[in-house]
């Protein structure tokens, strides 16, 4: 008997299923929550903005002024997992009542997630397969009527529900084994 084998897509994968103004709005909340951000946080984003956005007139990227880093991490963000990984952990961090509302659904709902805590920008990426019958509506759903006068728009709690659960819903659990029944029917 085979071990069942995980894959992963890379965190900038994301973009593929992000659109662009929202990516726009995640990068600038990340940033101008910067100073905020707990040091583990503000040293990553930093890492990577160093590795990763190259800002003309800047040998270091990381002293640019805001404006242009989020102009400039934009372009990376479809590129470079690693910078994707350190912005999306600044993002969660700014939205830490949704992040625990969205565990806290997931969890009843029965998904396997990490605890809260976990650092998941040490993960390769996000894993490949989603939950049947669990799509972004339905988990939107679910936590509308959860949190009636939550602000979180439903690309919020899509993307928290991607970052917490670290899945993309690129294969759907059990559709080429249905797919495969059918063909020998």
């Amino acid at each position: 008997m085979s071990k069942p084998q995980v894959s992963f897509l890379p965190f900038h994968a994301l973009a593929q299923f992000m659109r662009d103004d929202f990516r726009q709005t995640v990068i600038r909340r990340t940033m101008n929550a910067y100073a905020d951000l707990p040091e583990n946080l503000r040293a990553n984003i930093d890492k990577q903005t160093k590795k990763s956005v190259t800002i003309p007139g800047f040998r270091n990227s990381v002293k640019a002024p805001v404006g242009l880093k989020i102009r400039l991490m934009n372009d990376a963000f479809e590129k470079r997992a690693d910078l994707v990984g350190a912005l999306l952990a600044g993002w969660a961090e700014t939205h830490a009542e949704l992040r625990q509302q969205v565990y806290d659904l997931l969890t009843e709902r029965g998904w396997e997630v990490l605890p809260i805590e976990a650092d998941r920008t040490k993960l390769p990426g996000f894993l490949t397969v989603w939950p049947a019958n669990e799509d972004f509506e339905v988990l939107n759903a679910a936590y509308k009527a959860k949190h009636p006068d939550s602000e979180a728009t439903e690309d919020d709690v899509s993307l928290m529900a991607a970052w917490i659960s670290t899945r993309l819903p690129f294969e759907v659990e059990g559709k080429e084994e249905e797919e495969g029944e059918d063909e020998t029917e």
